[in-house]
């Protein structure tokens, strides 16, 4: 279907509409003339004050990830309420997705093994940053990954789903769905590169055995079995560029849309992600949480909430921000109080930090990736570990073995906080002539996992 509804809080919906789970998308441009697009949650969903406020939480939530430099996700506008509806604003567009460039359309060719890598390595990324926040995207599909211009993947609707139905984050559904949509593009993508599909099918296993950062190094281990072109997404840019052509020459053909709308009164257009002030109800109450599944109140949202009472003492007549004339003379008036609450967020993710340094460092997962082409005379093999933490600091002992000789190689390195993976490498030279399977196995030695021991081995092939 296609409308143009007129303005809203400063985006003009025009063009293409589509529906979801979560209600009806329309593409729009921004008040600067950017693509954009937004998103009217379906009344039945969201009818419910309690989750009116879980979905403003996951947007804030959805928004300190953008800000902390996660660049995966399409980043969010605003969220707003107009005339009882309320409305999810983003700042760059949310299609072509995956979804799109799957479906067979005439003149259009299908993205190659190549794009598919791409989209898989840069999603798994994105979800690793994710997860380390202790969030979770939630409904991971070919759906809501979006194609940006630049051919980069960008993840839409983190979060949401998770907060309209009441359900904790949950990491391992999102590597489930990796997984899934890493089989199914390997079975359409790749389906004209066997050696691809099979790569993407390896890929899938180990995030299903092993996690996604063992996944996403491995799909990196296997680029010699991508087509050329793939790191500059020349097949996938080219795609995006007949698909944008034949979208834009189908709605051009389409009959005139009905007379559009009248625009919401700006005055009744109000966001609801503005700071709580004092006595405000609970549903217009932004809950900041910090870390994953906090049931009290942490350091963090303690220094967040002193802020805010700090605050009470500001005329009530500036409780919302009403977007329109009114509100930016309003922004112009707030603009210390809004440098003033950053500055106490940043302080607030610093406690958080420092509180989680003082959890002893933990290793949870070990995973060995060797070269799959047959190494040639005179290589130097070049293999690797990877070892996934709990983000804290402290030191990793471990063990290499390889099969050519009977000692073994011990190592320690020392690991900063906030990462959440270790890569550790194995430099092993083969000379002379003959063939020669080589295979080398790391060893934890320490924080060994209780009860657990952590090891892993992979092998290559010499011929000279």
């Amino acid at each position: 279907m296609n409308t143009d509804r007129g303005g809203l809080a400063g985006f003009r919906l025009t063009h293409r509409t589509w529906t979801d789970e979560l209600g009806t998308w329309s593409s729009a441009v921004a008040a600067d003339g950017r693509p954009a697009g937004a998103l009217s949650f379906d009344p039945r969903l969201i009818g419910d004050p309690a989750t009116r406020e879980r979905l403003v939480g996951a947007v804030v939530a959805d928004r300190r990830l953008t800000q902390a430099g996660v660049t995966g996700l399409v980043p969010i506008a605003d969220l707003i309420a107009a005339q009882g509806e309320v409305w999810l604003l983003t700042a760059e567009p949310v299609n072509p997705t995956v979804a799109d460039l799957l479906s067979e359309t005439p003149g259009v060719p299908r993205p190659d093994a190549g794009s598919a890598a791409g989209v898989l390595v840069e999603i798994a990324q994105t979800l690793l940053a994710v997860h380390a926040a202790g969030l979770a995207h939630g409904a991971l599909h070919p759906g809501t990954v979006v194609i940006a211009a630049d051919g980069s993947a960008r993840l839409a609707e983190r979060g949401l789903a998770d907060a309209i139905h009441g359900r904790p984050p949950a990491p391992e559904r999102d590597v489930a769905a990796w997984s899934s949509l890493a089989r199914g593009l390997a079975a359409s993508w790749a389906a004209s590169s066997p050696g691809a599909a099979g790569l993407f099918e390896r890929a899938a296993a180990t995030a299903s055995t092993h996690g996604l950062a063992p996944a996403r190094d491995a799909l990196l281990a296997g680029l010699d079995l991508l087509p050329p072109g793939f790191d500059t997404r020349d097949r996938l840019l080219e795609t995006l560029r007949l698909w944008t052509a034949h979208d834009a020459r189908t709605r051009d053909g389409r009959p005139a849309p009905a007379p559009a709308l009248p625009a919401p009164d700006e005055g009744d257009i109000v966001t609801l992600l503005h700071v709580p002030r004092s006595g405000e109800s609970r549903t217009e109450d932004v809950v900041m949480r910090f870390g994953p599944g906090v049931p009290v109140e942490t350091a963090a949202a303690q220094l967040w909430r002193a802020g805010r009472d700090q605050q009470q003492t500001e005329p009530p007549s500036d409780r919302l921000r009403v977007l329109g004339a009114p509100a930016r003379r309003r922004r112009r008036r707030t603009a210390v109080s809004s440098v003033i609450l950053a500055l106490m967020v940043v302080a607030a993710l610093a406690a958080w930090l420092l509180r989680s340094s003082a959890v002893p460092l933990a290793v949870t997962e070990l995973d060995v990736v060797a070269p799959k082409k047959t190494q040639g005379c005179g290589a130097t093999v070049k293999i690797k570990g990877l070892l996934t933490t709990n983000g804290s600091a402290g030191e990793i002992r471990y063990q290499w073995k390889r099969s050519d000789r009977k000692e073994t190689i011990e190592q320690t390195d020392t690991v900063a906080s906030g990462k959440t993976s270790h890569e550790v490498i194995l430099q092993w030279s083969v000379k002379g002539e003959g063939s020669f399977k080589g295979t080398a196995t790391l060893r934890l030695l320490s924080p060994l996992p209780e009860g657990r021991k952590l090891q892993d081995k992979a092998s290559f092939n010499f011929k000279c």
